[in-house]
């Protein structure tokens, strides 16, 4: 069964991780969802679907409960280390 993109989903191409681990992200992405140098994203991942990025601004607006997660996601980082 086919599955046809929607007029909100859009594919920005191919991107290839460097040796440092690091990714461009394509700019009609950038523009698209309004990225700006400094703008702090979260890498979300699920090992059978793959990755996502999400704007932590976007996350918050729309789930402002998630700001308490968040902050104990950040505290239990440093606790690992």
């Amino acid at each position: 069964m086919e599955r046809k993109a929607t007029e909100k989903q859009r594919f920005y191409g191919a991107i290839t991780v460097s040796d440092r681990g690091q990714i461009v992200i394509p700019a009609d992405a950038r523009r698209d969802f309004n990225i700006k140098v400094g703008d702090k994203l979260l890498v979300l991942g699920d090992l059978e679907q793959g990755l996502a990025l999400v704007q932590v601004s976007t996350l918050l607006e729309k789930h402002p409960g998630m700001l308490g997660l968040l902050q104990s996601i950040q505290g239990s980082e440093g606790k690992n280390e």
